[in-house]
């Protein structure tokens, strides 16, 4: 049974790259009484060891990642406004007219100039990043000042809203992939298995990368999301991957070419445990298996993603079957690969 609670407080909970202070604190309470050893890495990353029935043939870290996309303050104009850089890929067009939240809870709009204002070239295109600001009803620098200073998060706004089979909300990307692990975690594994939580997977995987170096395993599974073009207007050979139609394994993308068996292995791990899954029928995009693969002298390396609308906006929208689906296919394609003779 998914525990939509936990999802939910993953998802509303604030963290850019970065910054995953609130993200990490709430993770950790979730698998302190469940894990048997945690370790904080130097940038941030949860390492958690948990013992299975037995020792697995081959070392097996599963990963996710704590942060989300967002925004930064980069300065604050004299009438009191805040320029902005993105931490992460975020598409320019969904971001004027945003509700959003600066640090420690300073509402504030993302600002543009009025369209009747707009030259007649100018409507049809998007806003440059350099033309948006955030206004948080401030007068004056002083103003803005007194509460905001460069340097501070800025999130989306969003609630969670689970109708109609579907999940809509902001950082699904990668809270999903959290809540599965933590899932997992309070489960009774077969096998010891290595669980990360990483940071700054948004910016260049720069957590992942960390923490493979630091644990060292022979295998990885990274949970996340990618991106669904089931939508109207995108051809049907175009759509990469659809919702309800089970979790997404790849078998390259930008970054990685998945290990060729894992991603077999991964089809006959949902047969097994009476799952559907999908292939990623694109070769786009990109996760942290890119940094994990490549640690030290190599680790054989599958991602099973969960289709997500919406990827990077203030609200995606994942399916409830897809979600619960992974849950089950991850427990069993662990075992498989952990069963294996490591090579």
């Amino acid at each position: 049974m998914a525990d939509w609670n936990l999802l939910e407080k993953l998802c509303t909970a604030r963290g850019i790259s970065g910054r995953e202070d609130e993200i990490r604190a709430l993770i950790l309470k979730e698998i302190k009484s469940c894990a048997d050893e945690i370790k904080i890495t130097p940038l941030g990353n949860i390492v958690a060891f948990k013992a299975g029935k037995q020792h697995p043939n081959t070392k097996l870290m599963i990963s996710a990642h704590m942060d989300e996309v967002g925004l930064i303050v980069t300065h604050v104009t004299d009438e009191g406004l805040l320029k902005f850089e993105t931490v992460g890929g975020i598409d320019r067009r969904i971001l004027p007219g945003k509700s959003v939240t600066v640090e420690d809870g300073i509402s504030g709009v993302i600002g543009v100039k009025p369209i009747h204002l707009l030259e007649k070239d100018q409507i049809s295109k998007s806003v440059p990043l350099k033309d948006l600001y955030i206004d948080i009803g401030a007068s004056s620098r002083e103003e803005a000042e007194s509460c905001v200073k460069p340097g501070d998060m800025v999130t989306f706004d969003s609630y969670f809203d689970r109708q109609g089979g579907m999940i809509m909300s902001k950082a699904l990307d990668d809270r999903a992939g959290c809540a599965l692990l933590i899932g997992m975690m309070k489960a009774q594994l077969k096998y010891d298995t290595v669980f990360v939580f990483a940071v700054q997977e948004e910016i260049g995987l720069k957590g992942a990368r960390t923490a493979a170096f630091s644990v060292a395993p022979q295998a990885a599974i990274v949970v996340e999301s990618t991106t669904a073009a089931d939508v109207p207007g995108v051809e049907e050979d175009r759509q990469v991957c659809r919702l309800g139609k089970g979790p997404v394994i790849s078998f390259m993308d930008k970054g990685t070419i998945y290990d060729r068996e894992y991603y077999q292995l991964a089809f006959q791990a949902a047969e097994k445990a009476g799952v559907p899954c999908q292939a990623k029928q694109a070769v786009a995009g990109g996760n942290d298996a890119a940094a994990i693969h490549v640690s030290r002298a190599g680790v054989r390396t599958a991602a099973v993603s969960l289709p997500c609308r919406y990827l990077h906006a203030p609200f995606g929208m994942i399916a409830q079957e897809d979600y619960c689906s992974a849950g089950q296919l991850l427990i069993q394609y662990a075992e498989m690969i952990e069963e294996r003779n490591a090579t």
